[in-house]
This record gives C-alpha cells, structure tokens and sequence, in this order.
C-alpha cells in the first residue's frame, strides 16, 4: 500500500499546491522519492523527529496547507501523541497522519515496530477521524478524502505493500467516508474487519461455503470514528451470530466499540471477537507465524465461529 500511497500523493499534489509530504526516518525518502525530487519545497524529511514532523504540519495547516504526515505506524503515532493530541486535536487541524505498516506486519523487527494499540489510542483524541482502508483502491479514495474534504486531523492505518485489490469486486460498489462497507453479502454470518484484516475473512468465508455450505457477509468498517451507528445496528439486528477479526488489542478495539454499542441499545446478539492477545509476544517470524501466535488465523476463527 505504500508505493500507491506515494503514487496517489503525487498525483494529487500535482493539481492542488497545497498538499505537502512530511517522513521521518524515511531514507531518503522511500517510496515518496517522487514527490520529493518533483516537488522539493513541498517535502520534509524531518528524520528521527516524529514531535518535530507533527509540529511542523501543524504550522503549515494554520497557513492554509494540507500536510501528510507518513512513517512506521508506531513512530507515527506513539511518539508523538501529545504533539498530536494538543496541535492538531484540539486546534483541529487537517492533518493526517499516516501509520504505514501498522499491526504486526515489520513482524521481524520486534515489538518496537509493532502497532497493537493504534486504533485505541487515535480514536480517543477528540476530533480525530480514524480510517483503515483495505486495499489500495480505498486507500487511494481515502487520501483524495483526506486532501480535500477532511475538516480536522486524520489518522490513516495502512499495510505495507502487495496488498490485492479486492474491492473491485466488492459488494457494495461505493466507497463512502463515514459508512461501512459489504464486501461480500450473506444471510448466515457477518464477518467484520477492516485494513488488511479483511484478507483474512475473505478465506473464512470460503472456508465456511465450501465445508459447512455458510453464507457469510463481509463487512468493512474502514471509518473506525466516526462509527457508522446507522449500519452497525441494521447489522446486530439482521445477524444471529457476528465475528469481528482484527489485528489490534481488546482494549480501545473496534470490537469493544461493536458490544459497547450493542449493550446500550440493548441489541442482543452473539458476537464474538478474535483479536491480538493483550500481551508482548516475544517471537520472531514472518507476519503469517505472529498472527497466528496471537490467534488470528483462518484456522482459530474457524474455531471461533464454531464454538458453542
């Protein structure tokens, strides 16, 4: 997802001077290395200086710019929350900041590289608006959104790279800011993710058709905050049994959003949750090998489903 992030900047930046391109550590500058040599007085390296990046956009949005803060998810966001929680949330700025390879995908580089909490803690700070597109298309719609719709601070979680398209047969054709998403539409179960999570209960899904004749809906929440309350509750009311997979922490999760709304409303329902396990894994392997480690595999929400 990066190098089409890099491609959709460019492209947008092309037509509107007001986009500019903020990295950290990003050496020279990565995938952005287009927009740079094109647009040299539109683009910051701001090196290991990820308070200084957010500060910085935050001086260029109060002059009428529309920054992209881009790096490793956990240094884009952990770092420097408190210059994020007071410039850019409480001033409401447009600026977004891009969480690239979020989750546990840099899974060899350790916890360090390891973004469990994002979504909790973007989704706490007052007027932040949250999004995890699931493949480059919504990525690409999702950054024109951010470019020029956005009214305050947006944190955008990506994947890293050769994510498919899968969108481009998708359910529901429209991609909309503020709605979930059918992927696929089934009568049984509702599956429900977002990012690249979404992959995963793409196999789910046919696993379930294929061994136990299941028709299951594919549900993208790829607007964490604002929560599409509206589509949620036509959900938790139409589906006797919800699974929700992500790669996140209980804690602050979507999934915890999803029961909080459903026991006020009092829409009673079984959901269940496959999540990352509230704890530091210390285990080196491929991104496959610590998902499942944490127990979000197509084999363990399998499991899941099935449990009495």
């Amino acid at each position: 997802m990066r190098n089409k992030f890099a491609d959709a900047i460019f492209e947008i930046g092309s037509v509107n001077k007001n986009i500019c391109a903020l990295v950290a550590d990003i050496s020279p500058a990565g995938s952005m290395e287009k927009f740079r040599k094109k647009y040299p007085d539109r683009f910051i390296n701001c090196g290991v200086a990820e308070q200084s990046m957010i500060g910085i956009s935050a001086g260029l949005a109060l002059k009428g710019m529309r920054p992209f803060c881009y790096t490793i998810a956990t240094f884009a966001l952990f770092r420097p929350f408190e210059f994020i929680r007071v410039d850019l949330g409480y001033q409401n700025l447009p600026v977004t900041v891009i969480g690239m390879g979020a989750g546990l995908i840099y899974s060899t580089l350790g916890g360090t590289h390891h973004s469990m909490e994002d979504i909790a803690i973007a989704s706490s700070i007052p007027n932040m608006t949250v999004l995890a597109p699931c493949d480059p298309i919504e990525m690409k719609l999702a950054t024109i959104w951010c470019a020029t719709k956005s009214k305050g601070p947006v944190y955008m979680r990506l994947g890293k790279v050769g994510e498919p398209e899968i969108t481009k047969d998708a359910y529901d054709k429209k991609f909309t800011i503020g709605k979930l998403r059918y992927i696929k539409k089934g009568e049984d179960i509702a599956l429900i993710s977002y990012g690249i999570t979404i992959n995963v209960l793409i196999e789910v899904s046919k696993e379930l058709k294929n061994k136990q004749n299941i028709n299951c809906s594919i549900i993208n929440m790829h607007t964490i905050k604002p929560l599409d309350k509206k589509g949620l509750e036509n959900i938790l009311k139409k589906y006797k049994k919800i699974i929700i997979a992500e790669e996140h922490v209980p804690y602050g999760s979507v999934s915890s959003m999803i029961k909080s709304y459903a026991y006020e409303n009092k829409i009673f329902t079984d959901i269940k949750s496959v999540t990352l396990k509230d704890e530091f894994i210390h285990f080196y392997g491929s991104h496959k090998e610590l998902l499942n480690k944490h127990g979000l595999s197509t084999t363990k929400i399998l499991k899941k489903i099935n449990e009495k």
